[in-house]
């Protein structure tokens, strides 16, 4: 196997020259080499041929990030097939008249706009028409196995059952694909974020663990790309903190950190306790989605703008230079203060993005409450007088009370890396199955009043 692998590198430094994908894989045998041929092993997709597609269209990016059991479930309802066959009708008489229409149309027209919303709808259908496809042929070719499972060629019997195995594979794969691209997206997901903990009931003990999830959550910005700004840092005396507030920015930002806003409660043995009893405290992060220009306008005359001199540690600065920024939303009411900066320009800045943040939240939560009202999990919109998760620092345990999940090894997962990110992958699934089932029950009345209506 070792003189295999030297002599595939060797091949690949020789090739370099002619081929740049080979030469990366020359220079870095492990890294590029793994992802190059996890590329060359993927699935060849085909376009459906019902239509010529406009350019952009979208590919299949997004993972459902629930496990197998889940998404078998989920194909087995007859909703969820009624639903997928409703698609490809769609697509296919879109298409079709997409086709038809290929004569030159004024610019403005009616005509025009049909034909616009027609493109952009078999835009958005045709990655699901083609996992669709390609589930179908991974799935025929499955049936197909069997009668070679049951030859009495050993060899060809064992070729078969890798290949059975591959084809189980794929199309767990495709499965997982198509239920992505159905659920809906929340409006916010691609929205950089404003993060803000407080300490709640517990005194000291409280603030220390606000710092330690403060860090917990800096850390876990790092850990997926995402750039992490201090807006504003209020420490208490003995190291903790009493509030914070930071700017996250990167891709999905808020689709991976939504999750976490709620009261946290952590359970341990303070370090000012004498007698070795264990306390509780809580405290509470909010995630703030922060909205585009083109999503959200202040007018002008709707704040007031007041200027202080800054409080707190800071040394000679303090109290000499009205640095301080405190902005009021008068219509709403709405606060938002900083004086983290000796720039009374800079603080106003960021004072500016944390109301505008503010503001924006109260209004999806507003479109939220309206459009869920009727859900009976509602996982990322939950108030902060729940307590979403339990650190349980002298069992080890932290448990998360929305999917009853409980991990063993409190200190990694407070490092904000790999044990965080897997519990937001099953609260990403869990909501992300929520959302479709409420699709496909909406799918089923509107198809039900329909037929009625033909009745």
């Amino acid at each position: 196997m070792l003189i295999i692998g030297r002599t595939v590198l060797s091949t690949l430094t020789a090739s370099s020259s002619r081929s740049p994908t080979l030469g990366c894989i020359a220079k870095h045998p492990l890294q590029c080499a793994r992802r190059y041929f996890r590329q060359k092993g993927r699935l060849g997709f085909h376009r459906p041929p019902y239509a010529n597609l406009p350019a952009g269209t979208p590919e299949p990016t997004r993972a459902f990030s629930a496990g197998t059991q889940v998404v078998d479930g989920l194909f087995a309802r007859s909703s969820l097939q009624g639903y997928l066959r409703a698609l490809e009708q769609e697509y296919a008489e879109s298409a079709q008249r997409l086709n038809f229409n290929q004569a030159p149309l004024e610019e403005g027209g009616e005509e025009a706009e049909r034909a616009k919303v027609l493109r952009r709808r078999v835009a958005e259908l045709a990655p699901v028409v083609t996992e669709l496809q390609q589930l179908r042929i991974q799935m025929q070719e499955l049936q197909d196995m069997e009668s070679l499972l049951k030859d009495e060629d050993m060899d060809l019997k064992k070729l078969a059952e890798s290949e059975q195995r591959a084809c189980l594979e794929s199309i767990s794969t495709l499965k997982s694909k198509i239920i992505s691209l159905l659920i809906p997206p929340e409006e916010a997901d691609d929205n950089d974020l404003i993060l803000e903990v407080t300490a709640g009931v517990g005194g000291q003990e409280s603030m220390l663990f606000t710092a330690e999830m403060f860090e917990m959550y800096q850390s876990y910005a790092a850990y997926k790309d995402l750039h992490f700004e201090v807006l504003e840092y209020c420490h208490s005396d003995l190291g903790g903190l009493r509030h914070a507030t930071a700017s996250v920015r990167g891709p999905e930002s808020f689709k991976h950190m939504k999750y976490e806003r709620g009261v946290h409660r952590v359970q341990r043995v303070p370090k000012t306790e004498k007698q070795g009893r264990t306390h509780t405290s809580t405290m509470t992060v909010a995630i703030l989605p922060q909205p585009t220009e083109i999503e959200m306008t202040i007018n002008p005359k709707d704040l007031r703008i007041e200027t202080k001199r800054a409080s707190g540690a800071g040394g000679q600065h303090v109290n000499t230079t009205d640095s301080a920024v405190r902005i009021l939303h008068i219509p709403t009411g709405v606060v938002s203060e900083c004086q983290q900066g000796r720039s009374q320009l800079k603080n106003r800045e960021k004072a500016m993005q944390m109301l505008r943040a503010k503001l924006y939240s109260m209004k999806l939560e507003e479109q939220t409450s309206k459009r869920h009202c009727a859900r009976k999990i509602q996982i990322g919109t939950k108030g902060r007088s729940e307590k979403i998760r339990t650190y349980n620092f002298p069992q080890d345990r932290v448990t998360d009370h929305r999917i009853g999940k409980s991990l063993y090894d409190l200190r990694s997962f407070m490092m904000g890396e790999e044990l965080l990110d897997d519990m937001v992958e099953e609260l990403k699934g869990l909501a992300d199955t929520e959302s479709l089932l409420e699709l496909l029950e909406k799918h089923t009345l509107s198809h039900q009043e329909s037929q009625q209506t033909y009745q």
